[in-house]
């Protein structure tokens, strides 16, 4: 299989025990979502080091709702627990297969240099309220 279902009950474990995550929010009925499947699945195989999973949204509703899913198929790449990309719709082979390689090259300490720096300043501004 070259995708993981993500479940209420997998969800952390999965995010939280590898580096980079690449998650489709789908649903059955979606026609866009399907045509976006085969995709999706060809591109996991050129990225061994990267777990591509998929969340179905009519199922998992919980998730969908925490990560404020309002369109279908979103992509979402989470890279050391860090959302590094989401976008709504179906992305062509060539642009799923980029995006995928700029999330694996991303400096991630900057990145949670500047997560950071955004959780100290909300902290700071939701103090001085």
């Amino acid at each position: 299989m070259a995708y993981v279902e993500l479940t209420k009950e997998n969800f952390e474990e999965v995010i939280t025990s590898n580096d980079t995550v690449v998650v489709d929010y789908w649903a059955d009925w979606c026609g866009p979502c399907k045509s976006f499947g085969p995709v999706f699945e060809k591109v996991s195989e050129d990225f061994p080091g990267a777990v591509f999973a998929k969340v179905d949204t009519q199922n998992e509703q919980e998730i969908a709702a925490y990560f404020q899913i309002r369109s279908i198929p979103t992509l979402m790449i989470f890279r050391e627990k860090v959302v590094v990309f989401s976008q709504p719709g179906a992305l062509p082979e060539g642009a799923l297969r980029d995006v995928v390689s700029k999330a694996e090259n991303l400096d991630m300490v900057e990145v949670h240099k500047q997560v950071a720096q955004q959780q100290a300043a909300q902290e700071k501004q939701g103090s001085s309220t």
